[in-house]
This record gives C-alpha cells, structure tokens and sequence, in this order.
C-alpha cells in the first residue's frame, strides 16, 4: 500500500514522501485500513521495527490538521520522549484546517504543577508519571484530549511501571469520554483481553521489515529454530565473543546483553582485545575522536575513562549507572555504525532503539538484589529478541541465547526460542501500589464515596482481569490507612481528602512517604541541621533505591549515624533493633552520599567513597530534590516556619551539587557546580563583581568558554565593551574551528 492511497491532509502527504515514506509495511497498512484513521480504538502489536510509530504519527496528525484535535503521546521513559519528541518534529508549522500552525510541546518532571501552557500545544510528548501527576492537578487541557497513544503497553505487566499507566489511562477516559485509545506494543499475547479492555480492534501481526532467526549457541554451534544450525570458529575461549567477532567480520553490528553492570563492564573488556583488530584506519580515527569526547565532560570519573578507552576500541558497555552525556555519546556513536559491539544490561531494551545485527543474551537469569538470581520472563526474551536486524543495513537478524551444556540447550529452545510471550497482567492489586491511585482518585473528585470508588476500580485493567471482588478489599485496607493518617475524612457516608491529602497527591509522593515527613517535623531535632532533612527523605519509599551499605562500610556509617546524634527527625535504630538495622544504614549511606554532594565532592570521589555510579547519583539526586520540595510543602501545610530558612537553601544546593557560597553563581544558564567553584576560586563571589569583570577575564577562567562568558555578562547587567565583542567572536570561532577537529 502506497502513502498516496491514504486518506490524509495534503501536507501531510507531502511531509511524509519528503521524509522518504512512500510504501507501507504490511502491519502499517492493516492498521490504517482498520478504520483508525478516523475513529475508534486500535491497539496494535508488531515487532520492533515494524513501524508502529509511524502509524501514531498518521493518526494523530490527521486529528490534528483536519479536526483541530488534541493529541497526549505517552511513553514510560524520557529518554523515548525526547526520542519521540524529534519524532513529531517534522510536522511542526504544517497548518490546520482551523487556521494556526501545527506546536509540538514535551513534557517530563516537575509534578507539582498543570502546566496551563501545554493547552496552546497539539501534541504533546509525556512520560507516563508526568501525565498521571498532571491528571492530579486537574490540568483543565487535558479534557480538550481527543486521542491518546500509549507506547510500550506491554509495561502494563511491569510491577513498578504498570499501575501508573494503566492508572492514567483509566482517568483519562473518565476526564474525556470520547478521547480515542492508540495502544503500541511489541509483544502483547491476550492481544484480544487488552483491546477488549479499551474497547478497541486489534492488529498483531509476526511480520518484520528484517526477517528474524533465533538461535541457541552451545559447544562451538548455534542451532536456529528454522532447523538450520552453524558452527562458529572458537578463537577467544567465549562463546559470546566469538559468536559476536564472526557478526563483526562480516560487517554488521553487534548488541549483547549481560545479566549485571559488573559482567556488562567485563565482557567488553575482554571483547575490546579482539575487535580493535578488525577495525579500519578510518574507523578507529572517528573512534578515536568519540574517546575524547567523553572525557571532555565536566566531570571525569574512573567510570568515563573505562568506557572512553574501549570506545577508542570499537567497544562500548551501557548502563544506568552512566552519566546521560556518556549513554549519549554511545547510543549516538553505535547508531551512526561506528561502535562496533555495544554491551548492555536489559534497561537498554526499555529504552531507546538501538537495533544490530546480531544480538547475543549472554545468559536467561537475571540477579536482582536480595533475591539472587532467577530466569527471565519469555516477554523479555522476545523484547530483546527484537532488537535483532537494521532495516536499511541488514538483510536479516539474528538473536542467540548462550546456553552451558546440551541440556540446557534443549531447555532453552523449548522454554524461550519456541515458547510464546507470557500474558500481560495488571499488577495494581497490591496494597502499596493503590495507596496513591485511592488517594488520587478521592483528591480530584473521581470519586467521593466507597461506591464511586469501586465504579473507577472497576474500570481498570486490574479489576476486567480479576473482577472488582478481589480489589475492592485492598481498597478498603487503602482508605483505613488514609483515614487513620489524616487523608480523608467522611462526611454523611461522602468520602473527602482533607487539606493534607489534597497536597500530598498533588506532590506526587507516595502517602506513605508523606506520612514519614510528617512524623519527622512534628518530631523535631535536639539541631536542625542540612542532614536532619537528608535522613528524613531517606527513609521515605519514594527515594527507592537507596544505595545499599557493603558490609565493610557498616563501621564507618555507625560511627556516622552516632556523629549525627542529635540531628535525627526520626528515631535512630540501635544495632540491637535487628529487624531493619540494614535499612537504617541505607538511609544513613544514602543521607552521606547527598552530603559529599552538596559538599562538592566530585562524582570520582562519590563513586571510589560509596560505590555509586553518575547515572544512579543524578537520580538520587533528582529524588531527594523532589522530596526535599515535599517536605517544604508540607511543612507550610503544618505551620512549621522555624524549618523554611533551611530547606529553602538545601533545596537548590542538591538541585546543583553546591556548598552555600556559590548560590548566586550556579542561577547562571551553563554555569554548573564545576565553573561556579571555578569563578568563585578566581574572585568573581558577587554580582558586582561580575559586572566590573571584562569579557578576556572571564574568559581566562578555567572551563569558562565565550558563549558562557557572555551569558555571564547578560545575567550580571555588565556591559560588554565593542572589543570585548570582537574577542568574543574571535575566541567563538576558535571554539568552532576546534570542534570539527577529529
């Protein structure tokens, strides 16, 4: 089917051919000729590569240019808004039969706010929490939705990301009646209970733009499940690394995926000995210059130096624990083929698409802390199966799972290769996971009674698939908790959240945690200090995962925790108290790793002192930002003024990793923790002093460039002389010059 044949706007039409789209793939054509394009429900599951997002991008611009629509994309991740964002960029200024051009808006974080603005955009792009936090703060635009795409409705099965969805698009329906429902999957096998639960057609269909071989690998061979088989030269003593080395001297890329970041880290080491010498002249000039620009970062960490000198070999690892710089780089440099094996650990497969070649999953278990090692669900499996094969470079993929013995061979081919995805359940029947959902339902007015209650549960996904007899007891446990802590409050049998409730939805915390707030102001502190308040947001669930203490740490933390006497909003655990001891050094470690930050350790130091890693700092840090925000927020709500003058300057030193002196410095655009200490250290401690210096002083600050130079001026009201603006443009184009430099 070609894209002439489709019933769209012209300048869609001609966006789209400008684009290179002129055929449809298979699964692109049944989905638009579903009916979809103009009403209805659709949830459509094809492989990865297929094209789903493309049939997103039809129907929801079709919407908006001919019906002046209003389109919500929800993906579980920012790293795929930002993905999706660039996406729909393309059809920004197109002009709609209305009158008006097209405005394409992302949003993602700050969940205390309804963002009023996103009511002048068409579409926006949003991450599952943000659209659920925003669903709280009654953002009136939202009603204006008339269709709504969910990506990645898999992750309806996911413990930790599925009750948000599933929540949100429960509301969503209930806030506009007549929005339309696009779901996108990959994988969904009860295709048919998922769209019966949208009341939607469904389209699910195996078909591939690169077809797709799985295989398993044992002793020197892989056996695909087409029946063929094929032996693999065994040169380095692993079989993930010579099943990778014959996909790479044959052209194509190569993605393995490795149970933890430890063995991620390790398996491209020992790979990086044999791919460098496969690699062109040209090639390792570029790789090379990817090297460099890792280490050109603010922050340089034995981390980034590891994964700088395997890049410069063709090799590269990929984890949560990287700084967002650093995955960007590697997806950047993998994407344009000049990294030749990345290694991942499974977040990668959630994340954004990096397809290869070949994919090798090293092994079928999985470590998760505190619970040892365990086999991976079939539906990962095919998840990062479908990673295999690039369209335009590859004329096939292939995805082989390593198996030990001839035993777990057959196992493995049975159990994973021929087996079909699991079915995909809600998982918001637990009590901890409604406790938010109950209180948010009841804080917007969804519902005001035990009756009107039930009738929103009964709408969820949870309740189609277990019935409302199994949920409506945990809600009943739910609204005991949130009576007895203050939430709610019934009056002549209508159920209403109190003020305290009202904010703790809208502060997107879990009740629990604001429970825990709460007792620590009300508590108080023999001195109230910056660690006071770092503990307390500790010991919330909401700042999960905490970094977990290594036995060899428990002395030093004790000796910590008892150096901090004094200062504990909450009681202190005795080692004595054994039940939740290890916790209570969980929360100090944690309380530790966010003091050296906002001490200006380096994130070397952080990472040779505590173990963690930049990618899992920035997200302690955004926690406890967050949490630090709740907790000033409620404690307005319960009159505590004497806690506002320092939470007030705790708050934006985590935002930026400062000690108090460098404040003013850090509201600078551009200018982070590392030029702020910079320009303090060279005398520039006040704004007066910023707008006396000349742009050639700024400029001879360590790290200070001409753009952040200039910048520097504007904000400090300082004029910039005529030949400060000639060195200006001098020293921008030697910036320039320099930066195409290999």
């Amino acid at each position: 089917m070609g894209i002439e044949e489709l019933d769209i706007p012209k300048e869609l039409m001609r966006v789209l051919t400008e684009n290179g789209y002129r055929e449809l793939y298979p699964p692109q054509a049944d989905a638009l000729r579903s009916g979809v394009l103009d009403e209805g429900n659709l949830v459509l599951a094809s492989p990865t590569a297929s094209g789903k997002t493309l049939v997103a991008e039809i129907v929801v611009m079709k919407e908006v240019l001919e019906r002046s629509g209003k389109a919500l994309y929800l993906t579980p991740l920012r790293a795929l808004a930002r993905e999706k964002y660039g996406d729909f960029s393309k059809y920004k200024g197109l002009e709609k039969a209305s009158g008006g051009k097209v405005r394409i808006a992302i949003t993602s974080g700050d969940y205390d706010t309804s963002d009023p603005h996103l009511s002048r955009y068409d579409v926006i792009i949003s991450t599952n929490e943000k659209a659920d936090s925003l669903l709280r703060h009654r953002a009136k635009w939202l009603e204006e939705v008339s269709i709504v795409v969910a990506d990645e409705v898999h992750l309806l099965t996911d413990p930790h990301r599925g009750p948000t969805l599933e929540a949100t698009l429960t509301r969503l329906r209930a806030v506009a009646p007549r929005i339309r429902v696009l779901a996108l999957s990959a994988t969904v096998s009860n295709i048919d209970e998922i769209a019966d639960w949208l009341g939607a057609k469904r389209i699910a269909t195996e078909w591939r733009p690169v077809p797709l071989r799985e295989g398993i690998y044992c002793d020197g061979e892989v056996c695909f499940n087409d029946g063929s088989s094929r032996r693999i030269p065994q040169e380095s003593g692993n079989p993930v690394i010579d099943v990778a080395l014959e996909t790479l001297r044959s052209g194509g890329q190569v993605l393995i995926f490795s149970d933890t970041r430890r063995s991620a880290m390790g398996m491209a080491r020992k790979a990086s000995a044999y791919v460098k010498h496969i690699l062109g002249r040209g090639e390792a000039k570029r790789l090379r210059a990817i090297s460099r620009s890792i280490l050109e970062g603010d922050s340089r960490t034995r981390l980034s130096e590891a994964l700088s000198g395997l890049v410069a070999d063709g090799v590269a690892f990929h984890h949560a624990g990287l700084s967002t710089r650093d995955r960007e780089i590697i997806e950047n440099g993998f994407r344009d083929g000049w990294i030749k094996a990345l290694v991942a650990t499974p977040t990668l497969a959630a994340g954004v698409n990096l397809p290869a070649r070949s994919v090798i999953i090293s092994s079928h278990e999985r470590y998760e802390p505190g619970f040892g090692r365990s086999p991976i669900s079939v539906l990962e499996y095919k998840q990062l199966c479908g990673r295999a094969g690039r369209p335009r470079f590859d004329d096939y993929g292939e995805a082989i799972l390593i198996a030990r013995s001839e035993d777990e061979r057959d196992m493995l081919m049975e159990s994973y290769v021929m087996a079909k995805p699991e079915r995909l359940w809600s998982k918001m029947a637990m009590e901890g996971v409604l406790r938010p959902h109950v209180l948010a339902t009841l804080a917007t007015g969804y519902a005001s009674s035990e009756e009107g209650l039930s009738d929103f549960f009964g709408k969820t996904l949870c309740a189609f698939q277990y019935g409302m007899e199994s949920v409506r007891p945990k809600l009943g446990k739910v609204l005991s908790f949130l009576y007895k802590e203050g939430m709610i409050e019934l009056r002549r049998r209508r159920i209403f959240a109190t003020e305290f409730g009202k904010r703790v939805s809208e502060l997107y915390i879990d009740p629990l945690s604001a429970v825990i707030i709460r007792d620590g102001l009300l508590n108080g502190a023999e001195r109230i200090t910056e660690f006071s308040f770092l503990h307390l947001i500790s010991r919330t669930p909401d700042m999960a995962p905490r970094p977990y203490p290594r036995r060899r740490e428990y002395e030093w933390l004790e000796a910590l925790a008892e150096e901090h006497e004094g200062e504990f909003l909450l009681e202190p655990l005795s080692p004595e108290s054994y039940y939740g001891y290890e916790e209570f050094l969980a929360e100090v470690k944690c309380a530790s790793v966010l003091m050296d930050w906002i001490g200006e350790v380096g994130e070397e130091r952080i990472l040779e002192r505590h173990g963690v890693e930049p990618g899992d700092l920035l997200r302690l840090v955004e926690n406890a930002e967050w949490l630090l925000h709740a907790t000033r927020e409620i404690s307005k709500l319960l009159g505590k003024g004497e806690y506002m003058r320092v939470l007030e300057e705790l708050i934006p030193r985590v935002r930026h990793g400062v000690k108090r002196e460098l404040l003013f410095l850090v509201r600078i655009e551009g200018v982070g923790r590392v030029r702020a200490r910079a320009l303090y250290n060279a005398g520039y401690r006040d704004e007066e002093s910023l707008r006396r210096a000349t742009v050639g002083e700024l400029l001879s600050v360590p790290t200070i460039g001409p753009a952040i130079a200039k910048r520097i001026k504007e904000y400090a009201g300082g004029k910039i002389a005529p030949e400060d603006w000639a060195l200006l443009k001098e020293k921008r184009k030697g910036f320039e010059q320099r930066s195409l430099l290999p």
